[in-house]
């Protein structure tokens, strides 16, 4: 099969268990955006969602990539899998237990000393999703994207019905009839402890789902193997920590940095209804990022399949190139609709609609960098990894302590896209020396300008009213696209042979 078209179907496939799941939880962020959490009380699950994802790479330990390169390398896919799963649970179980015996100070912190319960959750649901990581790469490793797909999509169900019924259906119930006896276990005040009691439950049923496949295989740990894929992944942790740091530092170090306007009685609410909105429009990027997530679970195996292979560098090369088109589409179609897609979130939280454009280009750069960094993975160097990674979080860190003071969550989204771009470029220099590819930046180079001319060109047009305003943008869309098609057509369809 063309390398391109297999890309593209297992992304596709892949994109079942991860752009689908991905969407399906993002409609929780209407659900909760229009009424049923405020500002405040959804600044909040913002902030520990983002704790959640930093601990989440850090008790991962870079463990997956490291777990594809020795599988291939060992030959024997099940031991290698034995060793990295016991590995795997005992560091969740030690993260667990950490926690809990250290939950006084943590909580004070995180200025949460009424809600340590609220952190047990999170560190819980940390801990089974790292465990779980790796039983979800044994599947992608052994090509079984259907049943990875199938649990994901099982376990964001079940999370999204438990929303459901603890946040809207007994809220609803409550104020009705808040006798019924099925708020027995009720507690009004508790909505944002049902938000993490949600996530914990279905993460537990994940657990169960994939529980059969061990059965098959001898759980055994080869110390010596361990050694070799600790070390293999040491500088992938250091490279997945610090890439976390770019994704989630803004919201986790927002409170502490953002000044409150004068007048202001209750600063901490202010704060966090900030982070709140910030959070909110963050997930209005909804499109790029589970394009790049559902890109990225697909890409990882593809590339190490066809390391190999004479034409491997012009594989890579059409592979970003079309990365970026297709990401650029999902750039032009957020923002020339994004009237509409503005009802995603409550109108609470539309102050914050001009930092979208920002937010999409950051994530695009972050998905470029991504295609641009298998070659120190390919060649072993994955040290320079850690080294762009540590720059990269270095930047959002100062940018954040520079910009948040003044520009609030418009500067942490600018410094998200400045880390990025510093990034990308890092890794295309040293990748130079390291292992050639001659990607078409010319081509790269041109959409991009189109595109972002596109965009500039609908702000300006007047426009008396929605309807027409849609149909015009809907126009530069075609435009764009069929610029696309005139120059890649025909190269599409002579590869598709």
């Amino acid at each position: 099969m063309n390398p391109l078209k297999q890309l593209a179907g297992q992304t596709a496939v892949y994109g079942l268990g991860t752009i689908v799941p991905r969407f399906l939880n993002y409609l929780l962020v209407p659900l909760y955006t229009h009424g049923l959490l405020n500002e405040y009380e959804y600044g909040i699950v913002t902030e520990l969602q983002a704790y959640i994802a930093f601990f989440f790479v850090i008790l991962l330990g870079g463990m997956e990539t490291s777990f594809f390169r020795h599988a291939e390398k060992e030959g024997d896919v099940k031991k290698v899998f034995s060793t990295s799963f016991i590995s795997s649970l005992f560091f969740s179980c030690i993260f667990v237990l950490l926690v809990v015996l250290l939950i006084g100070p943590i909580s004070d912190f995180l200025k949460y000393p009424k809600h340590q319960d609220y952190i047990i959750y999170a560190a819980i649901i940390v801990a089974i999703d790292s465990f779980t990581a790796i039983q979800f790469a044994y599947l992608r490793q052994q090509n079984r994207p259907l049943r990875f797909s199938a649990i994901r999509i099982i376990s964001v169900v079940i999370n999204i019905a438990l929303n459901i019924y603890f946040i809207w259906f007994c809220g609803y119930v409550y104020k009705t009839n808040p006798d019924s006896p099925f708020l027995f276990f009720y507690n009004p005040e508790f909505k944002v402890g049902y938000v993490f009691i949600s996530a914990l439950i279905s993460s537990g049923i994940t657990l169960l789902l994939l529980s059969p496949q061990l059965i098959k295989i001898k759980i055994k740990l080869d110390l010596p193997l361990l050694k070799r894929i600790l070390v293999y992944a040491f500088p992938l942790l250091i490279v997945a920590v610090a890439g976390m740091i770019n994704e989630v530092s803004d919201k986790i170090v927002f409170k502490y940095l953002v000044r409150v306007p004068a007048g202001f009685v209750d600063k901490d609410a202010y704060v966090m209804q900030q982070l709140g909105i910030y959070g909110a429009n963050f997930k209005l990027a909804v499109l790029m990022t589970l394009f790049i997530q559902m890109f990225r679970y697909a890409a990882e195996p593809f590339f190490f399949s066809h390391a190999k292979k004479s034409d491997a560098t012009q594989i890579y090369a059409d592979v970003l190139k079309y990365f970026v088109i297709f990401g650029l589409v999902i750039f032009l179609v957020v923002l020339l609709y994004l009237d509409v897609f503005k009802y995603f979130i409550g109108k609470d939280y539309w102050d914050g609609l001009f930092i979208i454009p920002v937010v999409l280009m950051a994530n695009l750069f972050l998905g470029i960098f991504f295609n641009l960094s298998f070659w120190y993975k390919l060649n072993d160097l994955t040290r320079y990894g850690a080294y762009i990674a540590v720059i990269g979080s270095v930047i959002t860190i100062l940018l954040n302590i520079l910009l948040v003071p003044k520009f609030s969550y418009s500067g942490a989204a600018w410094g998200r896209l400045i880390a990025y771009a510093v990034m990308l470029w890092l890794s295309y220099y040293w990748g130079k020396k390291y292992y050639p590819v001659n990607y078409e930046w010319k081509k790269i180079f041109f959409y991009s300008i189109f595109a972002l001319a596109i965009y500039a060109f609908s702000l300006i047009i007047p426009v008396p009213n929605l309807i027409l305003k849609l149909g015009i943008n809907s126009l530069l869309l075609a435009g764009f696209l069929f610029t696309v098609f005139y120059y890649e057509g025909r190269f599409l369809f002579s590869k598709a042979k």
